[in-house]
């Protein structure tokens, strides 16, 4: 038999396949686009996104922390117990967290933070721990949680503005909204990727920050920071955007460390922006005689 004939029984074979019997229909999620969304250009979404920061200089919230560690590098999952508490922000750098022990309300977690360090007390059976170190990790623990600093909640809550030194481009994408589960029907919604970059010297550009916008309320539902190397160290969404005083803010806030497999999802039940704090809101007093752990 040629070549020519084999090829032409090949052919007629796959078009009996991709149309006959032998074919299969399974159902998908079938997507809709949204009834309206915004076109902007990449000033007007760079604008948007440092005026609403700037429109927060104070934020005063009563939350509900829950917390999980672990994932595919232990190969297990543990979530803790949800926390009341309290978070402070004076900007630009300054941060209290407070949190209290479940059922019995005591103090479980306490700690402040002036941008450059932090000074933490936490509860142990023995007795208050008390920690000072840098904001900034220099020697990362096994203990993913024990590399939370004060600059993953200032970073992740306040969704920053673009500073002088910094670079913008912007990009289109789509994410699948499923409105209803009970239904495979979902809103292919368009959104905004801000990348936000900043130069290393000479032509080279490192991306510091990608925020996604979306296009029909254009307020941001995810933000992903990167480290110098190019890796994502925290991921941050916003869910149930509600207003304060002309100001959205969102009452769910996620935020994923996937280097260290933990995770903070912080619903904040009360929230004031911009009022006025006490002097010593910021302070946390170590008591003369305390040993004083230190971490780098």
């Amino acid at each position: 038999m040629s070549k020519l004939r084999v090829l032409s029984i090949l052919v007629i074979a796959m078009a009996v396949g991709l149309t006959g019997c032998l074919s299969t229909t399974r159902a998908v999620l079938k997507t809709q686009a949204p009834e309206t969304y915004r076109t902007e250009s990449v000033e007007q979404v760079e604008k948007g996104v440092s005026d609403r920061d700037a429109a927060v200089k104070t934020l005063n919230a009563q939350v509900l922390v829950v917390a999980t560690t672990g994932g595919a590098k232990e190969g297990k999952v543990k979530e803790y117990t949800s926390f009341k508490g309290y978070i402070f922000v004076l900007k630009p750098s300054c941060l209290r967290v407070i949190l209290q022990l479940p059922l019995i309300g005591s103090s479980a977690l306490d700690m402040v933070s002036d941008g450059k360090t932090f000074t933490l007390k936490r509860a142990s059976s023995h007795g208050n721990v008390w920690v000072q170190g840098s904001d900034k990790v220099t020697k990362p623990s096994k203990n993913g949680l024990e590399n939370l600093r004060p600059a993953v909640f200032l970073d992740s809550l306040l969704v920053p503005g673009v500073r002088p030194d910094e670079f913008v481009t912007l990009t289109e994408s789509t994410r699948v909204i499923q409105t209803d589960p009970r239904h495979k029907v979902g809103i292919a919604e368009p959104d905004y990727d801000l990348n936000v970059l900043k130069t290393e010297g000479g032509n080279i550009l490192r991306v510091e920050r990608v925020i996604h916008i979306s296009r029909v309320t254009m307020l941001p539902f995810q933000q992903d920071i990167y480290d110098d190397n190019g890796q994502i160290v925290t991921e941050a969404t916003y869910e149930a955007y509600r207003k304060f005083g002309g100001q959205e803010f969102p009452m769910v806030i996620t935020i994923r460390r996937p280097q260290d497999e933990y995770s903070l999802k912080i619903a904040v039940t009360k929230l004031t922006l911009n009022e006025t704090f006490e002097a010593d809101q910021f302070e946390l007093k170590i008591p003369p005689g305390t040993v004083v752990q230190k971490m780098p």
